[in-house]
């Protein structure tokens, strides 16, 4: 539904696989160079990544869970609009 043929449909997934390298799924944002924790504290697979930490530790979500439900929800939204 995204893509119009099937030669593009394998490459979509390409940069949503890289957003974990450059979020703080690796290495915590602390330890960042100034540019780049920005943009890792403000895409969209850190509050994923943090959740699933959070969950998976047996801690509560916390306020990435809303972000998530919001980011699925946009996504969601933009593609029915299409």
């Amino acid at each position: 539904m995204v893509t119009r043929n099937v030669a593009t449909a394998s490459n979509l997934p390409m940069p949503l696989m890289l957003l974990p390298f450059l979020g703080s799924g690796f290495v915590p944002t602390e330890s960042m160079p100034v540019g780049l924790r920005w943009f890792a504290e403000h895409q969209p697979a850190t509050p994923v990544i943090e959740t699933l930490r959070a969950l998976l530790a047996g801690r509560p979500a916390g306020p990435g869970l809303p972000e998530v439900a919001t980011w699925s929800y946009l996504w969601a939204r933009r593609l029915y609009n299409r």
